[in-house]
């Protein structure tokens, strides 16, 4: 594989994560209330407060889970791009392992479930944030693999950036 291809595949997937992260986050913090919910008696042993200086750091960290997530997924790239349903196929495929299937107890994965006390209700709350982040994913990668129009990368680079100033200097704030 051409070093040009790998290195805009990890560009594409670790923007499309970063900006899907963050409108997932968006909404969780908004919509699913996360403050009031990581302020619960289960969930505040688990989860920090949405306040803390870490958390607001989060973001901008994400750029670099978006590079791990790229360097794993590199030996299915040809599978995501070129074949029919693809990117779908990708969609089902983090859905099962970073929700469903985790290998420890996360919360709403099987094991979760199982191994936690946090109660039933608490674990599907995560659900919508989970679902909608990768179809914000999914679809970012999409369109800029089908449309492969320059101005795509350009306009999400400066998201990206955009996000992650925000986060470190709200991060400088907080500390």
């Amino acid at each position: 594989m051409e070093t040009n291809k790998i290195v805009k595949y990890i560009g594409r997937i670790t923007y499309s994560h970063v900006i899907a992260y963050f409108i997932a986050g968006i909404f969780a913090l908004f919509v699913m209330d996360y403050k009031e919910l990581f302020a619960t008696k289960e969930m505040s042993l688990l989860m920090r407060p949405v306040s803390d200086p870490i958390v607001t750091l989060g973001p901008f960290l994400q750029l670099f889970r978006g590079m791990i997530l790229a360097i794993f997924l590199l030996p299915i790239q040809k599978v995501v791009v070129e074949e029919k349903y693809g990117f779908a196929k990708l969609g089902v495929l983090i859905l099962g392992l970073s929700l469903f299937s985790t290998i420890g107890p996360t919360p709403g994965s099987f094991e979760g479930y199982i191994y936690t006390i946090i109660p039933a209700i608490n674990q599907l709350l995560g659900y919508p944030e989970a679902i909608l982040y990768v179809l914000i994913f999914i679809s970012l990668l999409w369109c800029s693999y089908k449309q492969e129009r320059k101005w795509i990368d350009i306009l999400s680079a400066i998201v990206v950036l955009i996000i992650s100033t925000i986060s470190v200097i709200s991060y400088c704030f907080t500390v």
